[in-house]
This record gives C-alpha cells, structure tokens and sequence, in this order.
C-alpha cells in the first residue's frame, strides 16, 4: 500500500529524473566549447613563458605577434595597390582550389562510378591509380610547370591531380557496395538505366561519395599552400613564404591561422552538405 508520503516524494523523484538527462546534455554542449577553450589559454600561456624564457628562438610570443599583426588586420583587405591584404591571398588561392577540386570532383565521379560498376575498367586502372596516388603532390609540379608554362595553370593541376584519387577510391567502393537486393529490385521492376543510375545507384553511394570529396577538399587545401609556396604570385602559401624571406615571422603565424580556419570551413561545407543530400535521399 502506498502512502501519502511514498506518493509525495514520487512526482518529486520524477522531476530530477527527468531534469537530470537536461543537465547532462547541457553539460556536455558546454564542455564542446569550454574544454577547447581551456586548452587554448593553456597553450598561448606556455607559448608565452616559453617565449619570455627566451626559449623559443627568433619566434615571438603571442602578445608580440598580436602587436606586430594589428597593421595587417587592419589592412586585412587591401592594404595598397602594390601590397594585397591577406584577405585577397586567401581568395586567390581559393579560387585555383575551387576549380582545382570542382575538375576533380567531376573526373573522380565519373571515373569512380564507372571503376565500380564495370569489372573490366576497375582491374586496368585500379593498379595504375594505386601507383600514382602515392606520389606526393609537389612531385607533379615540375611535370605541370613543363607541361602548361605557366604558374597558375600548373598550381590547379597540382590541386587536381592531389584530389582526384580520394574521390575516385570511394566512389568506386560505394558503388560496389550497392547491396544485391535493389539490384534485383531494378531487375525486377525493369527499370531504365537512367532511373536505376539516378534512383538506386547514386543513393546508395552517396555516403562514400562525400566522405571522399571531404577528404580530397583538405587534400587540395594543403597542396595549394605547398605549390603556391614555389610558383609564386599572389596567394597564401606565397604570402607565407614571402614573410619568412622579408623575417616577418607574426605575418606568417597569422597567415597559417588564417590558412587552418579556412580549411576548417571547407571540411565543414562538404561535411554539412553531405549530410543534408544524404538525409534527402
């Protein structure tokens, strides 16, 4: 039998069981942005005594880099017609990457789709992509630079040919993966080869599809910063270098900043659109 006091207590019971999990929720979001927080001012804090201590060399501490890179965010645009602002070596080099990787996403599709539906395009190219994918990328700067004779368009190959074989290796895995059962369903239906492709296929691969285009774009990011680093011209990786060369070593911590949040938006732009196509589905 329940008493009055048993029946009392209960809904009181109730209430932390139920604010409980709110709490812990609430903790956890809060922890995503308070940790890294922590772990910054402690890394800026032992970089700075270090600095202080004399122990870190020509490279100055972060209060001297925030003092020595307040002319150059406030020229973070355009600081005069003969000294671009950082903000345009960024969209430069934004610009070869968005073409760079638009081409490769483009070929690596077609070329992955086409390696995981037919036997016979996988076992002649499989063994050559696999030799070529290894090498790295400034390796294909001097060939593009013979080949094309001109800087810009030999920093976008470089782009290309570094993103391409993500792309091309998880397409043909995704498509492969397409489990037997909706091929027997198209079979059965006796759907046309556009709906199957458009309808099934895609679908199915989709996944693998953009977990290989989410590797490729942080792939072209860095080799566009290591190419542009010996082409020259405008962009940040030879902005970067440019910096060390004239011993301006803030410009140079601030540019690789710069350099680690946009890639850090990039990876993010293909990863959320991932997740809205994929969820479409």
């Amino acid at each position: 039998m329940t008493t009055t006091n048993e029946t009392a207590i209960a809904p009181a019971r109730g209430e932390a069981a139920g604010t409980s999990p709110q709490m812990k929720a609430l903790l956890e979001r809060s922890s995503t942005v308070v940790l890294p927080l922590i772990a910054v001012a402690v890394f800026l804090g032992l970089w700075q005594a270090l600095s202080a201590g004399g122990l870190t060399g020509t490279l100055p501490g972060p209060l001297q880099v925030v003092q020595d890179v307040q002319p150059l965010i406030i020229g973070f645009f355009n600081n005069s017609e003969n000294d671009v602002g950082i903000a345009w070596q960024l969209a430069a080099s934004l610009q070869r990457v968005a073409i760079g990787y638009t081409l490769a996403a483009v070929v690596g599709v077609s070329v992955g789709i086409l390696m995981g539906s037919m036997r016979p395009f996988q076992l002649a190219l499989d063994p050559i992509f696999q030799v070529l994918r290894t090498i790295p990328p400034l390796a294909w700067l001097p060939i593009a630079l013979a080949a094309l004779s001109q800087a810009n368009p030999s920093a976008i190959f470089v782009i290309f040919i570094t993103a391409v074989w993500p792309i091309i290796i998880n397409t043909a895995v995704g498509v492969r993966s397409t489990p037997q059962d909706y091929r027997n369903v198209a079979s059965v239906l006796k759907l046309s080869k556009f709906t199957y492709f458009f309808q099934i296929l895609l679908p199915s691969a989709a996944s693998y599809i953009f977990t290989g285009l989410r590797i490729a774009v942080g792939l072209a990011w860095l080799a566009i910063v290591a190419a542009e680093m010996l082409t020259g011209g405008v962009g940040i990786g030879f902005f970067i270098w440019d910096s060390y060369n004239s011993s301006r070593m803030a410009d140079i911590i601030l540019a690789v900043l710069c350099v680690g949040l946009v890639g850090f938006v990039l990876d993010r732009m293909i990863y959320y659109a991932g997740r809205l196509l994929v969820a479409s589905e």
